[in-house]
């Protein structure tokens, strides 16, 4: 892809817009140890999962009837959490924004996460054109079907997309989608992500839109 037909920035939420992971593998490491003892490191491998996806994946049969108990304790838990952007975020995408580069949230968090940022955050929806959330799509990262739907929203062809991703189920997901792939080094380190991405970024601080174009058309030059 050219960096001529980069019309669209597409963007996970947890590790991508804020710097939550760290507070989430807390929340679902602790789940993880309670119910799976036997399976440490589960709490990476579920992220980029929708809630659903988690509790019929892990946490149902045996251990369905908790299922309750642990939403509870989430929605609590995402009610205290603290939202701070990755370092130059704002900025970053509202330079995109001037360019008139369309921008999206493409997140597995479902709504009732999402009020809770909106009530953190009052001045987050003004940086996006669309916010798409899991009651938006029918299968979740790694499936491109998020991204593709993302797509259609600006009208754009995969090819026009960035996607910026942290989890492997994200960035899996952006690859399916034949869109170029930012990873950001938030959440895995950068050689476990690089493979899966065109290019890798630790944050925003020094990025700008001319700088994107010149990384995206230094990478396909290669």
């Amino acid at each position: 892809m050219g960096y001529k037909a980069f019309k669209a920035a597409l963007f996970d939420l947890d590790g991508v817009v804020f710097d939550t992971e760290p507070q989430y593998s807390l929340f679902w490491g602790a789940q993880c140890r309670k119910y799976h003892p036997e399976d440490p490191g589960l709490e990476n491998r579920i992220k980029g999962q929708t809630l659903t996806q988690i509790l019929d994946g892990h946490f149902s049969g045996e251990i369905a009837a908790n299922q309750p108990k642990i939403v509870e304790e989430l929605n609590e838990y995402e009610r205290q959490m603290t939202y701070c952007y990755i370092d130059g975020y704002e900025s970053f995408v509202e330079d995109l924004r001037k360019h008139g580069i369309k921008t999206a949230v493409v997140t597995s968090s479902n709504i009732p996460k999402m009020e809770n940022v909106y009530a953190k955050q009052p001045l987050f929806k003004s940086l996006f054109d669309e916010i798409l959330t899991s009651e938006d799509f029918e299968k979740s990262k790694p499936d491109p079907d998020c991204y593709l739907k993302a797509a259609s929203r600006f009208h754009c062809n995969p090819e026009d997309c960035l996607v910026f991703e942290d989890s492997f189920n994200g960035l899996r997901a952006g690859r399916a989608a034949q869109m170029s792939v930012i990873g950001l080094a938030t959440t895995n380190p950068e050689d476990a992500i690089s493979p899966l991405c065109d290019m890798v970024i630790h944050d925003y601080k020094r990025l700008d839109f001319e700088k994107m174009c010149q990384m995206i058309a230094e990478f396909h030059q290669k």
